[in-house]
């Protein structure tokens, strides 16, 4: 019997950080060098940025809608950051997985603790840290989509969010971004030949080894 006999299952692949540490970025650099990933598109409620395109980016609904998918457990985790709430559809996740191909996540340590809550083996957790205070206000400035308020409102939930870092798989300093998607990638070639999410290895090593 050949190689082929031994099935992955897929996993889910978390990338958690303050705004402006530079997961977007490494997030996309992951997807177009990857067939086998794929990006969650989330639900939310807040109103679609100048760039953001529906259905792509996130999946935009009123609150009312929201409030119907979380009451029918259509959403494999919900979460409620800065003023709006954000959800997961839980259909889609489970069928990517099932054939053998692998989800990535950009949400917040809310999100992520509520998947590895319902999900821990398929879930794999990385938390972008930026290299400096200072740096990640200047990104934050340079984006020039948000205004002064909310800048600052994103500076002060930072540390916030940076205290739960002891809480992921592994923790990347993003001081060169190249490097950062390097190490990403690493990670998730690790994470794909791990023992448990090779589905028939044991048949495929008996065979190997001759016995019935």
């Amino acid at each position: 019997m050949s190689h082929s006999a031994i099935a992955r299952r897929g996993l889910m692949l978390i990338l958690s950080s303050p705004s402006g540490a530079g997961k977007t970025t490494i997030s996309r650099a992951l997807l177009a060098s990857d067939t086998d990933l794929s990006m969650s598109v989330s639900v939310t409620t807040r109103a679609p940025r100048p760039s953001e395109v529906e259905g792509k980016d996130y999946y935009f609904v009123s609150v009312a809608e929201y409030q119907r998918m979380v009451q029918s457990g259509e959403l494999l985790e919900h979460a409620k950051v800065f003023d709006n709430f954000y959800g997961t559809p839980r259909s889609h996740v489970h069928k990517v997985l099932s054939d053998g191909k692998d989800v990535l996540f950009d949400i917040d340590w809310q999100g992520t603790q509520a998947l590895v809550e319902n999900t821990r083996e398929d879930v794999v957790t990385v938390f972008i840290l930026p290299p400096s205070h200072d740096e990640l206000e200047r990104r934050l400035r340079v984006r020039a989509q948000d205004s002064e308020e909310v800048v600052q409102g994103r500076m002060a939930r930072a540390s916030d969010e940076m205290s739960h870092y002891g809480e992921y798989d592994y923790v990347i300093v993003n001081r060169d971004v190249d490097k950062s998607i390097a190490e990403v990638r690493a990670i998730l070639t690790a994470e794909r030949l791990k023992r448990l999410r090779q589905r028939g290895l044991a048949d495929f090593v008996n065979r190997l080894r001759g016995v019935n």
